[in-house]
């Protein structure tokens, strides 16, 4: 066990939210939305941001060169295979980043190079030097990871994690990619290649694990304890399979358990809530009520011996606390007689950073919501504020609706659209309010979509509860996720499905979701 007395070392927080989040399917993001969560993401104090996989589509390497051009307290990285027209390609789009990072990766596990590669190991290493030496005329900091370095030779580790080094990668990153590994092997791993890999004094040892065994942050902690300087994560745990390591649980178990690990990180604990919600926002991707750190039921108690417990001293069943990530208190904040002023201050203390016709068009959303509410909450006005960010402009926007249904009549729903000054409308039966809705938009509109699926829940609490809908349509191989947010369901549903229709027509920059 660690001391007091010993000063703390700083493990630097590499996030691939981004990218090897972003990859997980149904996680697509579009730029605007990228552009988002690369200000959270700063602004939650990681060392290095994994923008994208630049190689992918034209749109990646857009939304690469967009965050660099942004993102300024931060590095910036990017992932290329090892191969010399990729790196450049890759290094193209990250060149105008603060802190540019090139990182490079090739697989080192004898099923990968076998099957995948269908290269011998000699092959392997001479391609990864080469790489690695034409990344570093590129770019001064250079990440090299061994893809399935857990399930590969030991030695062959080592010899591959030396040859780079020496060619001038100034990050090698140890990935458990198929979340094979245990604590005590990922420990072990780790001491062995501080123990025998030649010039890894002089460069960061990252670990890069993913959650197949549920394994992933138990993992990331053992790396980092046994000597990794960097640990690669995503907020809310998003990722491939089952997932990567989380931020959020990384952090706050460094942060909690300082008396073991004696480690700090730069992440701001407070941004943690903010940032986990806006991703969720984004991606539709709902947050496990159980989740470590973020879930709704992290400070949650029904047991009674655990409320007697907390009531008597929150620290009997409380490890942490919810301001300690950044969590609104559910109080009353505003009325429908409060300024924009006022407005405008609150926003702030929640964090958000609105101004002209942002702020403008939330504070009209604001009143509306006010006017339908008996109380108005943070959690209401984070709810709000959240779905304010469409990420586009505009194409069709609700004037109307009315949709009647019943266990003796046919669902039927007529509904009112501006497209730009030009009014359309349509009416269509369905089989409930909400199938008959969505067909009259789709009348209306005629793009074509199939509704992949449909979520809806409350955000809020109480009788008269904000509700989101999500939904996931198809059009043209590419998966589009709508949200909409009312106190009426139908018209929340209504207000994802045109979410959805707008991010259509605004043009294709989301990727392919699969």
């Amino acid at each position: 066990m660690q001391t007091q007395e010993t000063a703390a070392r700083r493990v630097k927080i590499f996030d691939t939210t981004l990218r090897d989040g972003e990859q997980s399917p149904g996680c697509s993001m579009n730029l605007s939305e990228k552009l988002e969560m690369s200000h959270q993401l700063e602004r939650l104090g990681v060392d290095v941001i994994e923008a994208g996989f630049p190689a992918t589509s034209p749109e990646d390497f857009e939304s690469v060169r967009a965050i660099c051009a942004e993102v300024k307290d931060a590095s910036v990285a990017a992932l290329s295979r090892a191969i010399r027209s990729e790196l450049m390609h890759t290094y193209e789009a990250i060149c105008d980043a603060a802190e540019p990072v090139l990182h490079t990766v090739i697989a080192t596990s004898e099923i990968h190079m076998k099957y995948k590669l269908k290269k011998t190991p000699e092959e392997v290493l001479e391609q990864a030097v080469d790489s690695v030496r034409f990344a570093k005329r590129l770019c001064s900091r250079v990440e090299f990871s061994a893809e399935d370095a857990t399930r590969s030779d030991r030695d062959f580790l080592v010899r591959v994690y030396s040859a780079v080094i020496k060619a001038g990668a100034t990050v090698i990153n140890v990935p458990d990619t198929v979340g094979y590994a245990t604590p005590k092997e990922m420990a072990a791993l780790i001491s062995y290649l501080r123990e025998h890999v030649e010039g890894i004094e002089g460069v960061d040892i990252s670990v890069h694990c993913h959650n197949d065994l549920g394994l992933a942050v138990a993992n990331s902690l053992a790396g980092v304890a046994a000597g990794a300087s960097q640990v690669e994560c995503t907020v809310n745990g998003i990722g491939e399979r089952a997932g990567n390591a989380a931020l959020e649980e990384i952090a706050m178990g460094l942060v909690t358990r300082r008396d073991f690990y004696n480690i700090d990180c730069g992440i701001n604990t407070r941004r943690i809530y903010r940032a986990s919600r806006v991703l969720s926002s984004i991606t539709g991707v709902a947050i496990p009520p159980t989740k470590p750190v973020i879930g709704s039921n992290a400070f949650s108690h029904e047991s009674g011996i655990h409320q007697h417990g907390v009531l008597s001293n929150p620290l009997t069943y409380e490890i942490l606390t919810p301001e300690s990530i950044g969590v609104p208190q559910s109080r009353i904040v505003l009325g429908k007689h409060s300024g924009r002023h006022a407005f405008a201050d609150h926003i702030a203390d929640l964090g958000y950073e609105l101004s002209g016709n942002a702020l403008d068009a939330a504070f009209e959303r604001f009143k509306e919501l006010a006017d339908r509410k008996k109380m108005v909450t943070d959690s209401d006005i984070e709810a709000l504020l959240s779905a304010e960010k469409s990420g586009v402009e505009p194409c069709f926007s609700l004037d109307s609706f009315v949709v009647n249904s019943g266990t003796n009549i046919p669902a039927t729903a007529t509904i009112s659209l501006n497209r730009r000054g030009e009014k359309l409308s349509g009416v269509a039966a369905g089989s409930g309010p909400i199938d008959a809705a969505f067909t009259a938009l789709e009348q209306i509109i005629g793009s074509g979509a199939a509704l992949d699926s449909y979520s809806i829940q409350s955000v809020t609490e109480g009788e008269d509860a904000l509700g989101e809908v999500t939904v996931k349509l198809i059009h043209e191989n590419r998966k589009i996720t709508g949200r909409g947010l009312s106190t009426d369901i139908i018209e929340a549903s209504i207000k994802a499905y045109l979410n959805g229709m707008n991010k259509i027509f605004h043009g294709p920059q989301e990727n392919d979701a699969e």
